[in-house]
């Protein structure tokens, strides 16, 4: 009897995931980072070259500089209507830098593993901030009301703060068919309460032009919980708020 063959083939290290792995780099670097080590001891410490370790870092939100800033903000504002490849172009043109330069100062897109539905409690604090710029960069990208949506599914356990600094989160309850109702539970000090996404809705079609500073919550509307609304959409990248009250929302 002739032998039958299997076309697929095997992985030689069937455990191995590049994205498990990715994401555990990440963590180390981070962790080497917030102790105080620099770039090139960190580098030496995994093995790695500083220039992944920057992109790593990069990705985890916790390494800022004033070319990353300004590199990521150029390529973001043509990726709303370029695809990538063509924004790092852009990019390239617009602030005279090579493209291993513009790349190396962007996160990674793809690679840093974390299952899409699971509770920030239950991932890695790198992988929670790349589920975050992913949700901000596709709504910005095409800002609609499915989107938005995803943002809220995505900074579910984040702490945002109110136009005066008071901090709070929100978590999501499930119902049929293992799927998240649409109602935003507010969870600040002792208190709870719920925030409907008809209200989400209606401030987010009260937005005159995406990006522009709002002065004020009621500014949204008159709307029950506006002002829960006002600190997710200037985290969200939807509006922007006066300089004080920014000091206040990002301190």
């Amino acid at each position: 009897m002739a032998k039958t063959h299997n076309s697929g083939r095997k992985p030689a290290k069937p455990e191995y995931s590049a994205e498990k792995n990715l994401t555990n780099q990440m963590n180390a670097a981070v962790a080497l980072y917030k102790s105080d080590m620099t770039l090139q001891a960190i580098a030496e410490e995994l093995s790695l070259n500083p220039i992944k370790v920057r992109k790593l870092l990069i990705t985890a939100g916790v390494y800022r500089s004033d070319i990353a800033d300004a590199v990521q903000q150029t390529f973001q504002s043509f990726r709303t209507t370029q695809d990538y490849r063509t924004a790092v172009s852009s990019t390239m043109a617009a602030l005279h830098l090579s493209r291993p330069s513009v790349t190396s100062y962007l996160p990674y897109e793809k690679g840093v593993y974390f299952p899409e539905d699971a509770d920030a409690a239950n991932i890695s604090t790198g992988a929670e901030r790349q589920r975050h710029y992913r949700a901000v960069v596709a709504l910005k990208k095409n800002p609609c009301e499915e989107n938005l949506w995803k943002c809220v599914v995505a900074f579910r356990g984040y702490k945002f703060k109110t136009l005066s600094g008071l901090p709070f989160t929100y978590k999501l309850k499930k119902g049929r068919g293992d799927e998240f109702t649409k109602e935003l539970w507010i969870d600040r000090r002792e208190s709870s309460k719920s925030l409907a996404w008809s209200s989400v809705r209606m401030a987010y079609h009260n937005i005159g032009k995406i990006g522009e500073v709002v002065d004020r919550p009621k500014a949204l509307g008159d709307i029950r919980g506006v002002s829960y609304i006002y600190g997710l959409f200037y985290r969200f990248g939807l509006i922007d708020v006066p300089k004080k009250v920014k000091e206040k929302m990002t301190k």
